[in-house]
């Protein structure tokens, strides 16, 4: 199958200033100047020039399901124009629901778009999100923020590939797909029709015969989830639209709001429950491939179903079986607090596995997960995504494979 050109971050950012704010840089009883002083790295992105009211998109992340968006403007200008003194430079914002929340230490990411407009992005300081937006805008050699500069060039552009494109949808930013028409024809085959989830991450595989499991597992679970997404989302379009062209309209001349709403809702849905079936059939796929035994879904105490069990479910609940050779893998395409779930699910295993595809999980987080015998999986494409301490501790795909197979060797 041809391959298809990603879209890069550089189609969407021009620029980006990071930076820990300060007590005067909030809104608090102590301070409501709604400003940022103008420092290097901010000239360096607005120039020497006034610029007044640039649309804003205020973004607050927390560690879970908490985000929310305000829309806005800044302003930049210098504040002693026309006065014989050394220029001052102050960014001004407009109030609203992020600027009231954000406080002194959060992590601020001022991101210039492409179309002229800005993005100001507050993260709760050491959190997931920070770093996972710290590795998207390319900014790893400044992890703690002390302020720094950073354009987004073509030439040092990351490619949006499944690992950014999910930070981007933690922003609200859902990027363009360059090129992918070339899957319609592949996807005629469904017409308007979702497939089951079992069928399409078959499909998926299918689609990349070069990929190979057994050269790189990591490469081939990152290759086929990504694949699987473009396909999907290609194939949500077409669906989507033709859903839309038909139109919400209600009894006699309203709109069906309700209809609308609960059309968006189910595509919103969806999309989340259908990543963490495709995880687990390529994961699956992958099982198979190099020969391991394996249960999914395997039932273990008080009802309790990890995703994967190995090498079965009659060996774990036999108990002359050896506990050392039982391995549990959780699969969340995901983590965000619900890691903790898998601890409860296998009492016979003390040391867990837990296989996920997000990327830079706060240090917070991974500290805790190993002083809870929780093992972090990651495909190595992703470890990059984490700090250097962190990176020696992680396992890729490939890793986890070696402990199961040694566990199942005869003894």
């Amino acid at each position: 199958m041809t391959d298809y050109k990603r879209g890069m971050l550089s189609d969407l950012f021009e620029a980006v200033v990071a930076k820990k704010l300060t007590l005067v840089e909030t809104i608090t009883p102590k301070s409501n100047q709604h400003e940022i002083q103008g420092t290097r790295p901010l000239r360096r992105m607005f120039g020497d020039d006034d610029r007044k009211q640039i649309p804003a998109r205020f973004v607050w992340l927390g560690e879970e399901q908490d985000g929310f968006t305000e829309e806005g403007f800044v302003s930049w200008s210098n504040v002693r124009k026309g006065k014989p003194r050394a220029p001052e430079y102050h960014l001004y914002y407009s109030g609203n629901g992020v600027t009231e929340a954000m406080k002194p230490g959060d992590a601020m990411f001022l991101a210039l778009r492409r179309d002229g407009s800005a993005m100001m992005i507050i993260a709760p300081a050491e959190s997931t999100i920070q770093n996972q937006l710290v590795w998207l805008f390319g900014l790893n050699q400044q992890p703690d923020l002390q302020l720094t500069f950073h354009e987004i060039s073509v030439d040092h552009s990351a490619q949006l590939d499944f690992a950014a494109r999910y930070v981007l949808d933690e922003l609200g930013i859902e990027p363009g797909e360059p090129e992918v028409d070339i899957f319609d024809p592949l996807i005629a085959r469904f017409g308007s029709k979702f497939p089951t989830t079992r069928i399409f991450s078959e499909f998926a595989r299918l689609s990349l015969p070069d990929v190979s499991a057994l050269d790189d597992p990591d490469a081939a679970l990152f290759a086929w989830m990504e694949r699987e997404e473009l396909l999907f989302r290609r194939l949500e379009r077409h669906i989507v639209a033709d859903r839309i062209s038909s139109g919400f309209a209600g009894d006699g001349s309203g709109a069906d709001v309700d209809g609308f709403l609960s059309f968006s809702l189910s595509v919103q849905q969806r999309r989340k429950s259908r990543v963490g079936h495709a995880l687990e059939n390529h994961l699956e796929a992958l099982f198979a491939a190099h020969g391991v035994r394996y249960a999914r879904g395997a039932e273990t105490e008080n009802r309790n179903k990890p995703d994967f069990m190995f090498p079965g479910q009659a060996e774990y609940r036999d108990a002359a079986f050896v506990p050392g050779r039982l391995t549990m893998l959780g699969a969340k395409s995901t983590c965000k607090d619900r890691w903790r779930q898998v601890l409860s699910e296998a009492q016979r295993i003390p040391n867990k596995h837990l296989l996920t595809l997000e990327p830079g999980i706060s240090e917070n987080q991974t500290d805790e997960m190993q002083a809870k015998q929780l093992q972090l999986v990651l495909p190595a494409r992703l470890h990059a995504t984490y700090r250097d301490s962190q990176q020696s501790w992680l396992f890729s795909v490939e890793d986890f494979l070696a402990v199961v197979k040694d566990r199942q060797v005869a003894r």
